[in-house]
C-alpha cells in the first residue's frame, strides 16, 4: 500500500496457526503489537486469526497488504511440515521461495552438527526485491520482510524480539494516548451519556467495556486519542455522569 505521508498509518496483524483457533494455545502477541503500534503512533485498524489453509493465508495477505499501511503475521515460520506461511506469502506475492545465504550462514552456526533439512527450512524466504531479514536475537532464526509485509515467528518473545528490530525502520504518527474510568455503572444506564459525550468530542474515541467485579455488574469507559488534553476533558465528563448515576469512578493512569 501507498498512502501519503500526512495520512496517519495503519496497520493489520494476522495470526496464522490452527493452536490459535482450535484454542489450545492463547495468542498473547496482539495485545502486544496493539500497544506498541499505538505507541509509535500507527493505529492497528485490523486483527485475523486465519487457519493453516494455504488459500486462506494468501487471500488474507493479499487483501491485507492493498489496504495498510504495515502488515504483521505470527505464526508458521518454523521447521515442522504444518509451518506454511513463507510459501504463502511467497505465493501472495507471485514469487518463488529460496534459501536466503545469510539466514542459512546464521542457522549452521547456531546449530552446528545438529544442523538437519528441517531446520533450514527456516531459512526460506521469498525471492525478488524487496526482501530484507529481520534479527532475531533469541533464537536466531530470522524474520523478514517483504515490502510492507513484516513475517514474525508465533512465539512471542521471539515475535516481540523481531518487532523491536523493526520499529525503528516504521513510518509512525502522533501517538495514540488513553485513560480509562471504572465504577459499578450498568453501561445501559449510561448509555444516553457516554453517546452525548462522545458527539461532543469526535476526535476521542470512547469505548465501553461492561466487568464484574465483587458480583457487582460495572462499567470500564477508555477514551483514545492524539490529543491528552481532550482525553481529559472526556473522562472528566463520563465521571460526572458516573457519580450523577451513584456510582464511585476510579481513575486509570494519565496518558
Amino acid at each position: 500500500m501507498t498512502d501519503s505521508p500526512s495520512t496517519p498509518p495503519t496497520a493489520c496483524v494476522l495470526i496464522i496457526g490452527d493452536e490459535i483457533l482450535s484454542g489450545r494455545t492463547q495468542d498473547l502477541n496482539l495485545k502486544f503489537l496493539g500497544e506498541r503500534l499505538a505507541g509509535l503512533g500507527i493505529r492497528l485498524s485490523e486483527a485475523r486469526v486465519v487457519p493453516d489453509i494455504e488459500s486462506r493465508i494468501v487471500e488474507a495477505v493479499n487483501a491485507c497488504r492493498t489496504q495498510y499501511t504495515y502488515v504483521f503475521t505470527t505464526g508458521g515460520i518454523g521447521p515442522t511440515h504444518d509451518d506454511i506461511t513463507t510459501p504463502c506469502i511467497a505465493k501472495a506475492f507471485g514469487r518463488a521461495v529460496i534459501r536466503h545465504p545469510e539466514a542459512e550462514r546464521k542457522l549452521r552456526g547456531y546449530y552446528g552438527d545438529k544442523t538437519n533439512e528441517a531446520r533450514l527450512r527456516m531459512a526460506e524466504v521469498p525471492d525478488g526485491a524487496g526482501v530484507e531479514l529481520i534479527e532475531n536475537h533469541i533464537s536466531i532464526a530470522p524474520g523478514y520482510r517483504i515490502e510492507n509485509v513484516f513475517v514474525f515467528a508465533g512465539v512471542p518473545s521471539v515475535a516481540r524480539a523481531m518487532f523491536e528490530a523493526v520499529a525503528p525502520s516504521l513510518r509512525g504518527g502522533p501517538p495514540v494516548y488513553s485513560q480509562s474510568v471504572d465504577a459499578h455503572v450498568r453501561e445501559g444506564d449510561i448509555a444516553a451519556q457516554l453517546a452525548e459525550i462522545q458527539g461532543q468530542h469526535p476526535n476521542v474515541a470512547i469505548g465501553s467495556y461492561p466487568f464484574m467485579r465483587l458480583d457487582k455488574l460495572g462499567t470500564s469507559i477508555v477514551a483514545r486519542s492524539i490529543d491528552k488534553q481532550g482525553i481529559a476533558t472526556a473522562i472528566a465528563k463520563v465521571a460526572q455522569a458516573m457519580r450523577a448515576l451513584g456510582g464511585e469512578p476510579v481513575l486509570g493512569p494519565a496518558p
